[in-house]
């Protein structure tokens, strides 16, 4: 058990250190995204504000050469024009090549900037290729990486479970062996002894009290015969022979037919399906599952009535058992199954050991229903039976 937990602690650890990678590397590939867009739109508004220049260089450019035109004018007729005109046009002049400088000085500074920010955002764009390509290469890997150390985790929790069955079920068979013995030791052995004590008395009776004799001979003679009800019981717990000689279904019949001889409580018994033979393990665990049902209900349901339903498919067998009596509550179960009340708990590992399925529906009040899924070719194939 430590060793599995161990295990599945280091794969706990691992599978979050690979979502954590994996978180690691998104954010890589999201920061990328962010600066892409970033370099993107301000490489858009660079171009925006360089066509705006431009125009206005263009359009100073224009007013720039129409006043030397006319500067040339004036120089050319100085005579003609006064002063406050020569020095309007001269300063003009001046004000607009000093703008022009300026406004070019800003274009050659945007030019640059927009042939940077190009440059950047090619380099932007190649990083973020690479980054998204590593996302889905780290993806695929990740993937099969996480689904295979998850499958692992499963089957170890598998493992661990079927570990802690095993258990139970080693348990119940020591437990099972005890009651046994206990049967035979109150029971059968007592009565062989009984019947050994009963043989020698007969015998010294014979020559002295013929009558005496035979009437403990016909004592003898009842007490052999509880002697062999008890041992066929006991012959029946531990393997019903008809299994083997009938089959699981007039098996189960004969079982509710008994239930109802020595109960007031009324069992329905129902079959739906074609009738095969099962492997002797299944056969043996569905039997246990319904006998066990029966008793609880004989002993603790307080009801008036009770269903066993069977449907055998082509691939699992169904039982349902189900009665009208009081019912009880998930806590009960508990303490009784530690008190071994219920034996809830030994049906359900049965048939979690069979790959199986196993619902309780019981509240107090409500009665109680037991549904059961098994596999029938868990271990094999089937074989259906002969007329």
């Amino acid at each position: 058990m430590l060793i599995i937990d161990k295990l599945t602690k280091i794969i706990q650890n691992t599978l979050e250190a690979i979502e954590k990678s994996q978180n690691q590397i998104y954010e890589i590939a999201e920061e990328s995204r962010n600066q892409y867009k970033m370099i993107e739109n301000e490489l858009n508004q660079v171009k925006i504000k360089t066509e705006e220049i431009i125009l206005q260089v263009d359009k100073l450019t224009k007013l720039e050469k129409d006043i030397r035109y006319r500067l040339m004018i004036v120089n050319k007729n100085f005579k003609d024009f006064d002063e406050e005109d020569i020095k309007e046009v001269y300063e003009k002049a001046k004000d607009l090549q000093l703008q022009l400088m300026v406004k070019k000085n800003d274009e050659q500074i945007l030019v640059n900037r927009r042939t940077e920010l190009e440059l950047r955002l090619r380099s932007a764009r190649e990083t973020l290729k690479k980054a998204e390509k590593l996302i889905s290469q780290i993806g695929v890997v990740l993937g099969y990486l996480s689904g295979d150390l998850k499958n692992i985790h499963v089957q170890l929790e598998d493992f661990k479970e079927k570990q802690y069955l095993g258990i139970k079920v080693i348990q119940a068979q020591e437990e099972e062996r005890y009651r046994l013995s206990r049967e035979i030791h109150d029971g059968p052995a007592q009565i062989l002894a009984n019947l050994v004590l009963k043989s020698e008395l007969c015998e010294k009776l014979i020559d002295i009290d013929r009558n005496k004799a035979k009437e403990e001979l016909r004592g003898l003679r009842t007490v052999m015969r509880s002697s062999l009800k008890d041992v066929r019981k006991i012959i029946y717990d531990l393997r019903p022979m008809s299994l083997d000689d009938l089959g699981l279904i007039p098996t189960v019949e004969r079982l509710v037919t008994q239930h109802n001889e020595e109960s007031e409580i009324f069992a329905e018994f129902k079959f739906f399906g074609d009738r095969v033979k099962l492997l002797p393990v299944i056969e043996l665990a569905a039997f246990r599952i319904v006998q066990e049902a029966l008793n609880n209900i004989k002993k603790h349901s307080k009801a008036t009535r009770a269903s066993v339903k069977i449907e055998l498919t082509k691939k699992n067998i169904n039982i349902v058992i189900s009665d009208n009596g009081v019912g009880f509550s998930r806590d009960s179960i508990k303490r009784a199954d530690e008190n071994s009340g219920y034996g809830l708990m030994s049906m359900e590992e049965r048939v979690l050991l069979l790959n199986g399925k196993f619902e309780l529906n019981a509240s107090p009040g409500n009665g109680t229903k037991i549904l059961i899924t098994i596999p029938i070719d868990v271990y094999g194939e089937v074989q259906y039976e002969k007329d």
